[in-house]
């Protein structure tokens, strides 16, 4: 019966043992993702400014967008139908970001290119049915999402863009 009640004990205590183990390295994952991580990230890119220099930069819908992720409402944009040669490029730092010669008209609502100039914006998170979020590269901005439905005799990429995010430079 000693026997018994020394292994039941044993037992006990190596169970609230492991608890405290488990419990400690869930704290600490915790801990870990509340952490600064997330703000180093949004601190690497080239050109960088408080909340409210951009707040006073941009207007209420393109801080909205390219700040807070947001998306304006599809047909508002201007730049959607806006087929005259030149650069788009970011709002908020201007880094060009596509050509007009790789813009086409996806029926979205949304300014739509194939491609992007290269280096210029990054790719992030995402899903294959909300598309990956596009990032200018220089400031971060958001730019929209990138979708595998564009057109597939060029790159059969769509790049979904808010017309608010971007500034239309002509070519002349």
């Amino acid at each position: 019966m000693n026997t018994i009640y020394f292994r039941l004990n044993k037992l006990v205590k190596s169970m609230i043992k492991m608890k405290k183990i488990v419990l400690f390295s869930a704290i600490l994952v915790l801990y870990n993702c509340n952490g600064t991580a997330q703000k180093k990230e949004q601190n690497h890119f080239k050109v960088t400014k408080t909340e409210q220099e951009w707040k006073s930069q941009l207007t209420d819908l393109e801080y909205y967008v390219l700040r807070k992720q947001g998306t304006e409402r599809a047909f508002t944009s201007d730049l959607n139908h806006n087929y005259e040669k030149g650069t788009y490029v970011c709002k908020a730092c201007e880094t060009p970001l596509f050509k007009s010669t790789h813009k086409f008209d996806s029926g979205t609502g949304w300014p739509s290119f194939d491609r992007e100039i290269k280096g210029n914006t990054v790719i992030g998170s995402g899903s294959e049915y909300y598309g990956l979020e596009e990032h200018c590269a220089v400031c971060g901005g958001h730019l929209g999402h990138v979708f595998n439905d564009g057109p597939r005799n060029t790159t059969g990429k769509r790049h979904c863009i808010n017309g608010v995010a971007l500034k239309f430079i002509p070519e002349n």
